[in-house]
């Protein structure tokens, strides 16, 4: 069984986790009902010991904030947890270590969970019989404290085990380079004005509608915001999209438009048709994106084999060099921002897909 140590008074271990050059971090939250996630757990392991710090007692979490932040951190698939962290602490680690970004850089698959990653490296089968816990749920039962102790025990070991094997291929620094990518505040700051973008469908309308479409969008962001409550529970995405296309004038429109609530009608009928009206005459000059033609379609196939010739040449993924989703902004978009233009891709493969840009 994995030992740890449940926190209730940080001061009892912050000069541990500020004397740590890295900890191994994991955090467990819920966010069914809510806009934001309610952290709800954070494991901790450092070089001796693992801690369960509950942000749900009295527990001075502003002082763990700063304890944990003098520290680099060793995290599997971070984005969720770095997002989850940064609504709360609103601050970000100095420097992250992501070992499924690392063992992607190594050859193993890009999305390798957790429990794989530890069977690969240790051959230890971790269970996962309380991936649906209920986390805010008080106490926590001491089974769901025992998987969540070793969802960060092997976080600093595996990072030795990969750090060593990076370093021997010249990696190393590639794994801090993409693991630092996670830590740009623009990828979790909301901003209701770019709202549209999570509007499923609304990149196939233009002119007024999509005005109006963006307009609806950004306020449901807000009242979402507001509320503390999931965009889909302000209004769903099919029924803003069919206000924008229908671009109704009158509240007895409203009512007949499928998902839309008759209590949101009723509080927000006339605000709704104020938005669909300021649309009114206005166009933001936006193109639905078109189907690539034959000539994009060609360069899109080049620019993959140069990319699958290159992960070959290097052992890993295809995937981890550069996805077709990224490939097709460059030809599509002509997204000359792209990673693959920069940093250890650059070198490696962006160069070669700008001869034939």
């Amino acid at each position: 069984m994995t030992e740890y140590s449940i926190v209730d008074q940080v001061e009892q271990i912050a000069g541990e986790l500020r004397a740590s050059t890295f900890i191994g971090l994991d955090t467990e939250f819920m966010r069914e009902k809510t806009f934001f996630a309610e952290l709800c757990l954070v494991q901790v392991a450092t070089t001796s010991a693992i801690y369960c710090v509950d942000p749900l007692s009295n527990t001075d979490m502003q002082q763990f904030w700063d304890a944990v932040m003098q520290s680099g951190w060793v995290v599997h698939s971070a984005r969720q947890d770095i997002e989850v962290i940064y609504q709360a602490a609103e601050r970000m680690p100095p420097r992250l270590f992501d070992t499924q970004v690392a063992a992607g850089l190594l050859g193993h698959a890009p999305q390798l969970g957790y429990a794989n990653l530890v069977n690969t490296l240790f051959g230890v089968a971790l269970p996962k019989s309380h991936t649906r816990a209920d986390w805010s749920r008080r106490p926590l039962a001491s089974e769901v404290l025992q998987y969540a102790a070793e969802d960060v025990q092997y976080l600093l070991p595996a990072r030795d085990v990969l750090a060593e094997q990076l370093d021997k291929l010249g990696r190393l620094t590639w794994a801090d380079e993409d693991s630092a990518m996670l830590l740009n505040p623009a990828l979790y700051d909301i901003d209701p004005q770019q709202a549209i973008h999570r509007l499923k469908g609304a990149r196939h309308l233009r002119g007024r509608r999509r005005v109006a479409a963006s307009e609806l969008a950004s306020w449901r962001e807000s009242e979402a915001l507001r509320a503390n409550r999931p965009r889909q529970w302000i209004a769903k995405d099919s029924a803003l999209l069919e206000i924008a296309t229908r671009l109704p004038q009158a509240v007895a429109e409203l009512d007949g438009i499928a998902d839309l609530p008759g209590g949101l009608v009723r509080r927000s009928g006339k605000q709704i048709l104020d938005l669909v009206a300021a649309s009114q005459g206005d166009d933001d000059g936006y193109l639905p994106p078109g189907a690539p033609d034959e000539a994009q379609k060609l360069l899109l196939k080049k620019l993959q084999q140069v990319v699958a010739e290159c992960a070959g040449e290097l052992g890993m993924a295809a995937e981890t060099v550069a996805s077709k989703k990224e490939l097709t902004a460059v030809v599509i978009d002509g997204n000359r921002e792209s990673r693959v233009f920069s940093g250890w891709r650059n070198g490696v493969v962006g160069q070669r897909l700008q001869q034939l840009l």
